[in-house]
């Protein structure tokens, strides 16, 4: 799992929306998406599974597949 693909992947996904939009909805911080997004950090397993139901994608697609 390499989280500087994940964080480009959650970058892609978030598209026009805000981080603020998106981190509300998720119920988590701007900061921490911030991480997520530049790879800094992986989310963990309860956090993935919100950010793939916001998306509409498995947790398969986001954060495991090449």
């Amino acid at each position: 799992m390499n989280a500087k693909e994940i964080g480009k992947r959650l970058l892609d996904l978030r598209g026009s929306k805000t981080q603020e939009q998106v981190a509300k909805a998720v119920g988590i911080s701007v900061s921490a998406l911030s991480m997520y997004e530049c790879g800094d950090r992986i989310p963990r397993d309860y956090i993935k599974i919100a950010l793939a139901k916001y998306y509409n994608k498995s947790v398969q697609e986001i954060f495991f597949n090449s």
